[in-house]
């Protein structure tokens, strides 16, 4: 049976040779295999607008973090990884921390877990309860001579300005929608090569014309994911034609886009980093002894309340959060149907989405459009709004008896039930025993864990639960193990901040 040294397959990696442009950053990846074979690429990071100086520490410092993400998934496989550039004593901590939570992350969801991608026999790992699953040894080097400012300055951004992380998804169109409303929102599309990019089209291009504040970042880091996996010798050499819902190893994802929004946050001095995140996406578990998120570390709240105290630390200030914790999947996508249909059309949730004309449009065969096309339908929507046509409607659905919603229990069954109330689906005995009702499922979710008051700053709170209650069937709070309805009171709406609060608690 393979173990935990089997993985390490790399002698080094090296994140080195920055470059720091107006309008562009990049950095060398330099893998050293074990038969000492050395091969190199580059991620690079690009903007339409200046945004760097090249003689500014502050961007040097900046830069070399941004560079640093996509590293920060291979702990398990190298002897070492070498960070070259400019970082200070937060920096440093920060990497060391999420680079091994991140190996034991993908360790239990990827490596112990169901994974089509992996080879005999690393897809037959023995089980190894660790204190320290990094075995990459983490050193932080600076050839350049990079020195930091002596005076470090403490940033006051404008609280009312509000950076979304955008792409095609409900989750930011809905969070961008929200915010227009009451404060200054600034879309920032990421856009990742490859195909990842086909999901954010749509809304992008319709941003560009409608909305003065929208702003794109181009990134390379999927091809820099792509190339490390051809150098792994326990990925399938296929694994770019393997059909499936997950990523073969990475599960540091989110950061890689973070930072790159972050320069433009920065530049325009926005207080608030939104990335939209539902309720169902902050979960702690635990296999075999081994504590772990869920592969949903980086969706979760820890994620963002961990980076909100890092940007305290460095002095710049921003909080970062999302709006929709006490949401289900299924009220995010029937608010923005509801309340912003015109932003709902340009939602593109699939896993292969293709061009047609001057759009991009949904394949109606992947597990996200069963899901959508479902939703829509259970809430007595049209999912020809974003795209799907009948026949795929009507495909969509025939499949959701036989395959089954990637959804969390409670939310699946509830969607089911809505689906069978409504007549969308036959009561077959299966769809059936898939259904219950669960009311919680369209309510506004509060509870100790996943969805905290105190996980919002106190000037957003009055504005958003105003929208959410409207369509909601109104909050519950978990008390012995049950959903109890109760009423939202002003002393709750204005307890303080938990990343203001000195006492801070994940």
């Amino acid at each position: 049976m393979a173990k935990l040294s089997d993985l390490i397959v790399f002698d080094s990696l090296t994140i080195h040779k920055i470059v720091v442009s107006p309008k562009r950053v990049y950095a060398v990846y330099t893998i050293v295999k074990n038969d000492g074979t050395e091969l190199s690429n580059m991620l690079i990071y690009t903007y339409n607008v200046k945004l760097f100086d090249k003689k500014d520490p502050d961007d040097l410092n900046l830069a070399s973090l941004m560079l640093a993400q996509v590293a920060m998934n291979y702990g398990l496989f190298c002897k070492k990884i070498i960070f070259d550039g400019l970082y200070d004593s937060h920096d440093k901590r920060l990497i060391i921390d999420m680079i091994e939570n991140t190996c034991r992350e993908i360790y239990v969801n990827k490596l112990l877990s169901k994974n089509e991608f992996l080879k005999s026999p690393i897809d037959k790992l023995k089980v190894e309860k660790k204190k320290k699953y990094t075995a990459a040894k983490i050193l932080f080097i600076n050839t350049n001579n990079w020195v930091s400012k002596k005076d470090k300055v403490v940033e006051s951004p404008d609280k009312n300005k509000y950076a979304i992380l955008s792409s095609g998804g409900k989750d930011s169109l809905l969070s961008y929608g929200i915010l227009n409303e009451h404060f200054e929102a600034h879309p920032v599309y990421v856009n990742e090569s490859g195909r990842h990019w086909y999901t954010a089209y749509n809304a992008y291009h319709q941003f560009q014309k409608s909305e003065k504040n929208t702003a794109k970042v181009w990134c390379n880091s999927d091809r820099i994911f792509n190339w490390m996996l051809r150098h792994m010798p326990f990925i399938k050499e296929n694994f770019q034609n393997i059909r499936s819902d997950i990523y073969p190893i990475r599960l540091w994802t989110v950061a890689v886009f973070l930072f790159g929004v972050l320069p433009i946050a920065r530049k325009r001095n926005i207080k608030n980093i939104i990335i939209g995140n539902e309720y169902d996406t902050t979960l702690t578990l635990n296999y075999n002894g081994i504590t772990h998120y869920a592969a949903l570390y980086d969706q979760s709240k820890y994620f963002d309340n961990a980076f909100s105290r890092f940007y305290k630390k460095k002095g710049w200030n921003h909080f970062q959060f999302s709006l929709l914790r006490s949401l289900s999947e299924l009220m995010i996508e029937k608010i923005l149907i509801k309340r912003y249909p015109e932003l709902q059309k340009h939602q593109v949730s699939c896993h292969s989405a293709h061009k047609k004309g001057e759009r991009m449009m949904p394949c109606a065969n992947c597990e996200k459009c069963r899901r959508i096309v479902a939703m829509l339908r259970a809430l007595s929507e049209d999912p020809k709004n974003c795209g799907y046509t009948e026949e795929q409607i009507k495909k969509c659905l025939s499949s959701l008896e036989t395959q089954k919603v990637k959804q969390i229990g409670s939310d699946a069954q509830h969607l089911y039930h809505m689906l069978l109330q409504n007549k969308i689906l036959p009561r077959t005995a299966e769809l059936e025993r898939m259904s219950r009702n669960n009311p919680e499922i369209m309510s506004l979710r509060f509870d100790n864990q996943r969805s905290c008051m105190e996980d919002l700053p106190e000037y957003v709170r009055k504005p958003l639960f105003k929208i959410l209650n409207k369509y909601s069937s109104g909050p519950v709070k978990r008390k012995d193990r049950k959903w109890l309805s109760y009423k939202i009171t002003e002393k709750e709406l204005s307890l303080p901040y938990r990343m203001t609060i000195e006492n801070e608690r994940k």
